[in-house]
């Protein structure tokens, strides 16, 4: 099997931006990821596709364009398996038959009683701690030649590039709406501080240095407590600059 030609790259990597504009976020980009990447790995046997994302932090990101794939990735977030052996060693890692494999026993078990014969499991080259992988299943023994293995890599080497700008797209945004609640939090502190001077005719240090003590001595957050003071002491709703 040969590598895709140049314009069949190009129409990839145009499909695969089109796939990150129009995703909502990262996880709805991987699930047209993975369906995108059955249908175009399919040949000439259909095969099952999920992609596993793990960042630091974070809970790992599964998803897929089958059950059974989803459930296959599903078991090695906690357990051994060619994915993660495939983002260990940044190698791929290929399972010609499962029934015939030795490494990993529990999922290899699990994923032959699911009815598949072989797996490919191709690492997505990513940045920092984030690890990922594309993995790629089929009912038939022996389903992936070494033609396949290189057409595997050639496509996740595109698809990871992808991967990468939905990642830090994905970044920007958390970082925008910590920001925000940052600044929201501040807004309302500030709103409470203001509320205990005039009550107190006390000075914003000493407002301050109440509203802090009576949060621990509450066990309450600061924010939590600040709201509440805000509710007590407004007839409405009080929203702040930086509400969407």
């Amino acid at each position: 099997m040969v590598n895709p030609r140049p314009e069949q790259e190009a129409l990839q990597n145009g499909y695969f931006l089109d796939l990150v504009l129009g995703s909502e976020d990262v996880e709805a980009f991987l699930t047209d990821l993975a369906a995108f990447s059955a249908e175009s790995l399919s040949n000439p046997g259909p095969v099952f596709c999920g992609i596993t994302v793990l960042r630091r932090k974070r809970a790992a990101t599964a998803a897929s364009s089958d059950d059974r794939a989803r459930l296959m990735d599903e078991l090695q977030n906690t357990n051994e398996g060619p994915c993660l052996t495939a983002m260990d060693e940044l190698t791929p890692v290929l399972v010609p038959d499962l029934l015939r494999e030795d490494r990993w026993p529990e999922y290899v078990e699990a994923a032959a009683n699911q009815g598949l014969r072989s797996i490919l499991s191709v690492p997505l080259l990513v940045e920092g701690d984030t690890r990922a992988a594309l993995n790629l299943y089929s009912e038939r023994p022996n389903a992936f030649t070494e033609g396949d293995v290189e057409r595997a890599e050639v496509f996740a080497s595109h698809a990871a590039k992808s991967l990468r700008l939905a990642l830090k797209i994905a970044q920007l945004s958390d970082a925008r709406n910590d920001l925000q609640a940052a600044m929201q939090s501040r807004t309302i502190i500030d709103l409470a501080v203001g509320a205990i001077m005039a009550q107190n005719h006390c000075s914003q240090e000493e407002a301050f240095t109440i509203l802090r003590t009576a949060s621990s001595n509450r066990n309450i957050k600061l924010r939590h407590l600040a709201q509440s003071i805000i509710a007590a002491v407004s007839s409405g709703k009080v929203t702040t600059h930086f509400e969407e």
